[in-house]
């Protein structure tokens, strides 16, 4: 859209949805001082517009808010909406969790990294699990040949659960565990570790991701169909309340979604929306609502363009309050607020000029935390080449530690509120995740949405549009389509093949030495459950208390309910 000053035409970027109607000051300042300017140097471009494609103003005033109430719309941190943060101190009274991805090799290389970044001043422990344990198998089976230890550490077993987490006090430290088709299986172990040393479940901290949808829409990390997968998360929820008030069964996980390709918008609202279908789940389930929300949280990506990202965070925290109020009848508090951790944008890394990811990292971070993040991750600048080295990782954290002490931006609460950009921006941006919303509404809910390829298919076109851009030069990477320079090579993390040698060997012990006719006692126990309808958390339990592997209990449930094939986008 663009408006016309005396012949002159002056390009606004208009987003379509938005009414507006400049004041007689904007248009006299439009008249006087834009357009002369303008004649004498154009701008760099015809069109502005966020990394996910939206069109960005030139300029903007009250007009981009018309009828914006600051009460009602943007209200006071620690109430609803929630605009500015579930907190009213924010990070003045508690800095967000500094947690750094970590996760490789065997148990015990691991191990050695989680104890050394606790050392640097690390909050929290946030777990990465290597392909064969994402996808139920035991590192020594065929098809976990060149993947053992390669993406995150190898876990086959309660016994490499016990060494991952020696010398670390689970009762004290909060964890975070991101896995998903063998969430459950996982989490049993955890707990079996905690109980074995001694702690009381009840206070145990932590996060699992745990979210099964959007492995469909998009990492694929899958093994049963939808239906015994939410199952299987519905049941971690009903166990959650009765047994670890204080951890959170799954972390709702925009991230990876935004790593396939998507719009800042479609992360918003295919995240939230998955957020409803479990919701839905769990009531049908005869979970209370105002039970086991409140253990629900959420995971975001932070992107490149600063101010889309904070506008999403603050549109993330309206319209959850919104749809819990008004969808789902909550009365608690604690059931509105949405609480999220944020990971820097590991699409947006480059391998090429590797030292860039810094800075990039380092504005993602800040965009994170001025959105009102509890929980984040910074990635390391190698991340593109390899799994992080303890150099590259150390940086990584000392960029949050640098935000939070030397900054200031710390000192209030929600310093962008009220900004006419950031609030017309969070307006749009909510306005956009609500239109999909209701689209998959229309659908019958996120299931039948996944069946249908509907999130899939729209990620995939922005992905497509997006590199168009980019192989245009319409979006610059630089050191990648501009400003190319030559390089000096990386030293990097390598994971040799001794990790599954060592791996083999110790399953191999641990199969000698547990008893066989015990496991398989239990494991038969957790067949006849899958076929019913009990909790299978307290069958995952017993099982993996037994030394039954990971392997092996998905491969029990997989006898049960099969396994899933995506439906080909067409």
């Amino acid at each position: 859209m663009s408006d016309k000053v005396k012949g002159t035409t002056i390009a606004t970027g208009d987003a379509p949805a938005t009414a507006r109607e400049p004041s007689r000051k904007e248009r006299a300042w439009e008249e006087n001082t834009l357009r002369p300017t303008l004649e004498k140097s154009p701008e760099r471009q015809t069109e502005f517009t966020t990394i996910s494609g939206y069109p960005i103003r030139r300029l903007y005033t009250p007009a981009d808010l018309p009828g914006w109430d600051p009460h009602r719309d943007l209200g006071f941190p620690g109430e609803p909406p929630y605009t500015r943060g579930i907190h009213s101190t924010m990070h003045r009274g508690r800095l967000w969790t500094m947690r750094q991805f970590a996760g490789f090799g065997t148990a015990e290389d691991t191990n050695e990294r989680f104890r050394y970044l606790l050392a640097q001043g690390q909050t929290g422990l946030s777990t990465a699990f290597d392909l064969p344990t994402l996808m139920g198998y035991d590192s020594d089976h065929p098809l976990s040949e060149g993947e053992v230890g390669k993406c995150g550490v190898a876990i086959s077993s309660l016994a490499d659960m016990e060494v991952l987490f020696d010398k670390i006090p689970l009762a004290s430290v909060t964890t975070s565990m991101t896995i998903n088709s063998p969430a459950a299986v996982i989490w049993a172990m955890y707990l079996a570790v905690a109980e074995k040393q001694g702690a009381d479940w009840r206070k145990l901290s932590g996060t699992l991701q745990n979210d099964i949808l959007k492995e469909y829409i998009a990492q694929k990390e899958y093994i049963y169909p939808p239906e015994p997968s939410m199952r299987l998360v519905i049941d971690t929820f009903e166990f959650a309340a009765r047994n670890t008030p204080k951890f959170n069964p799954i972390s709702i996980s925009g991230y990876h979604i935004r790593e396939a390709g998507s719009t800042a918008i479609q992360e918003l609202a295919f995240t939230l929306r998955d957020g409803m279908e479990y919701v839905e789940y769990g009531i049908r389930r005869g979970l209370d609502v105002d039970q086991f929300v409140p253990q629900l949280s959420f995971f975001f990506n932070a992107h490149n363009d600063f101010f889309e990202e904070i506008a999403k965070y603050r549109a993330a925290r309206r319209i959850w309050q919104k749809a819990m109020v008004e969808r789902y009848r909550a009365k608690n508090p604690r059931t509105w607020a949405l609480r999220f951790h944020t990971q820097t944008a590991g699409c947006s890394l480059t391998a090429q000029q590797p030292y860039n990811n810094v800075v990039r990292t380092a504005i993602q971070a800040l965009a994170a935390v001025l959105g009102g993040t509890q929980s984040l991750h910074t990635n390391s600048l190698d991340e593109a080449w390899a799994l992080p080295t303890e150099f590259a990782a150390t940086i990584a954290l000392r960029t949050q530690q640098i935000i939070a002490h030397e900054t200031g931006v710390t000192n209030t609460v929600d310093p962008l509120g009220g900004s006419y950009f950031v609030e017309a921006l969070t307006n749009e941006v909510e306005r956009g995740a609500q239109d999909y919303i209701e689209k998959i509404d229309a659908m019958g809910g996120m299931v039948a949405a996944i069946e249908r390829s509907y999130p899939q298919r729209e990620i995939a076109e922005a992905s497509y549009k997006y590199q168009v851009a980019v192989d245009k030069k319409e979006k610059i990477i630089v050191g990648v389509n501009d400003y190319v320079a030559r390089e000096k090579p990386l030293d990097i993390l390598q994971i040799d093949e001794t990790v599954a040698h060592r791996q083999a060997e110790r399953l191999a012990k641990l199969r000698a030495d547990r008893s066989k006719a015990e496991v398989d006692r239990r494991l038969k126990a957790l067949r006849k459950a899958a076929q019913g309808q009990d909790n299978l958390m307290p069958y995952l339990f017993d099982a993996v208390k037994a030394y039954a592997t990971v392997g092996e209990v998905c491969d029990a449930l997989r006898e049960v309910f099969g396994t899933y094939e995506e439906v080909a986008i067409t």
